[in-house]
């Protein structure tokens, strides 16, 4: 039999998953796929001492079959990019850059990490990549730090006739510290669609710099470019910040860098959300960042399909300064998260992965237009990209409420802030809606119809409760809310049949995991 290796540990009568499965798979004549046989197998190692934690990975996908992914900033990774992740490149130190390191041993992390560079340099087409940010937070404090590298810590040595910062003296460490602090930074403001990492004031980045913010039209919702133009001159910052988490439309990356030319800023675009449109080539010209920006900034598990984490494209120029990412904000990098952006970025240069990426911003155009249709008001009038701002107040109802009645319904995604929402950040006034993952599933024009049908069935259908106890007593909650149970359970039939037909991970028999692990 297929696995006599495993008979004596634990005895005829008593199979492991894994050997049951092989066994009646070669018994009854199936296929044996190898992507769910690696996926059992690690599972079946990890339950031998952390059950618990088996459950949870095996009650996660369960979720996911049974409930619709919206949430913009999320996607299903391939299971070559899942299981790059598990191996013994954890268990390596590997601080520096490639084949530059202060540890030995690391001439395969070399390999690894400079072939994700090399791929990242072939799709974007950037002269510079870095792989170490665990996240993309983590990438925008290192294109910060080394912009003010660049541009106030050297000036500052020449200026003392000094060539590093452990040469100087007290009293001119506090000098230099003094500059650091005293930059400027010009960003979206949050509510406008920007991210907290641009200068949001419960966010560090607003402790390192004076940060300044440009809001979008109070009217179009559209970025005004001479009023961005108007600030910069203003203001002068020295980082001049484009991007976003919550914006529907392009962004004009070639305006943006004259802006900053005229004002001596250095050019900073943030494409955590976008970076898999632009390298599967949707996004290119005056809307490609690359092409345009000093330091690009992005997280690899969104659009880009990779594994949890970030990576910086840059000029040469910055690169040097990107490359001290440790030991200057980050610690040892992850060889077995940059192992697996390797694999991503692979998947990333196919024709099918294009197709993916235009197909992407076809059902975010086609949902945008089906939902303005059903009477549900969609910000700018419609999108440009994988996601879209839908406005919930016109149904007397927050964010918040929005986003739990359909998440009972079963579609998830997040409230969102509107630009200058009256509601703030926790309760909102609007949701984001995201088209990334249900694409990766192959969703297309008809299932979007019918998303959207759903959806504008339930926020309709939908009333905030009134507050009957404590202090609040009568007035209207913010949080809870009504909705007739038949619209519901009819909500969540027509969910439950979309989802039939495209189920996550196909290629995984839950099933028969949720029979060996969460029965036990």
């Amino acid at each position: 039999m297929v696995t006599k290796f495993l008979e004596g540990k634990i005895g005829m009568n008593h199979r492991s998953p894994l050997e049951s499965f092989l066994d009646k798979s070669i018994s009854e004549g199936n296929d044996i796929n190898p992507g769910f046989i690696a996926y059992l197998a690690s599972l079946e190692q990890i339950n031998s001492n952390s059950p618990e934690v088996v459950k949870s990975i095996v009650q996660e996908l369960d979720d996911q079959r049974s409930n619709l992914k919206m949430i913009a900033s999320e996607n299903f990774s391939s299971l070559a990019v899942q299981l790059a992740q598990g191996n013994l490149f954890t268990d390596k130190y590997a601080e520096g850059y490639p084949f530059h390191r202060f540890y030995a041993g690391c001439d395969n992390v070399d390999t690894v990490e400079s072939n994700a560079v090399d791929l990242a340099k072939e799709i974007f087409g950037c002269e510079h990549a870095y792989m170490q940010p665990h996240s993309g937070a983590d990438a925008n404090l290192v294109a910060y730090w080394a912009i003010l590298s660049s541009r106030v810590q050297n000036p500052y040595l020449n200026s003392v006739g000094k060539k590093d910062v452990s040469a100087l003296d007290d009293s001119e460490w506090k000098e230099l510290r003094t500059a650091f602090g005293n930059q400027r930074i010009l960003g979206m403001d949050y509510y406008s669609g920007g991210h907290l990492t641009h200068g949001y004031r419960h966010n560090v980045s607003s402790r390192m710099f004076e940060a300044h913010s440009y809001s979008v039209d109070p009217k179009t919702k559209l970025i005004d470019y001479s009023n961005v133009r108007e600030l910069a001159k203003r203001i002068r910052p020295l980082i001049m910040l484009a991007g976003y988490s919550a914006y529907p439309r392009h962004i004009n990356f070639r305006v943006f860098r004259e802006i900053a030319d005229e004002v001596g800023a250095v050019f900073m675009v943030d494409m955590a959300h976008f970076s898999g449109l632009v390298a599967g080539g949707l996004f290119v010209d005056d809307n490609d960042p690359v092409k345009h920006a000093h330091v690009v900034t992005s997280t690899t598990h969104k659009t880009l399909r990779g594994p949890r984490g970030g990576m910086i494209l840059s000029t040469n120029e910055l690169g040097e300064h990107v490359d001290k990412g440790c030991p200057l904000v980050l610690g040892g990098p992850l060889p077995h998260a940059i192992a697996s952006k390797a694999v991503a970025f692979s998947e990333a240069k196919t024709n099918e992965f294009k197709e993916y990426t235009k197909n992407i911003v076809v059902n975010s155009k086609t949902l945008a237009k089906r939902f303005m249709n059903l009477g549900v008001e969609v910000l700018t009038g419609g999108t440009d990209n994988h996601l879209m701002l839908i406005d919930v107040t016109p149904f007397k109802i927050t964010g918040r409420q929005a986003e739990s009645v359909l998440r009972d319904a079963g579609i998830t995604l997040n409230r969102n802030s509107l630009p200058f929402d009256v509601n703030g950040p926790w309760y909102t006034s609007g949701l984001r809606i995201g088209t990334p993952a249900i694409t990766t599933l192959g969703m297309a024009e008809a299932e979007m119809n019918e998303i959207s049908e759903i959806a504008a069935m339930v926020l309709k259908n939908t009333i905030p409760e009134t507050i009957s106890k404590g202090r609040k007593a009568g007035n209207i909650s913010k949080a809870k809310y009504k909705i007739d149970q038949s619209v519901l359970n009819k909500a969540k039939s027509r969910i439950k049949d979309l989802l039939k037909s495209f189920p996550v991970y196909p290629e995984i028999d839950l099933d028969y995991l949720k029979e060996k692990f969460l029965k036990q």
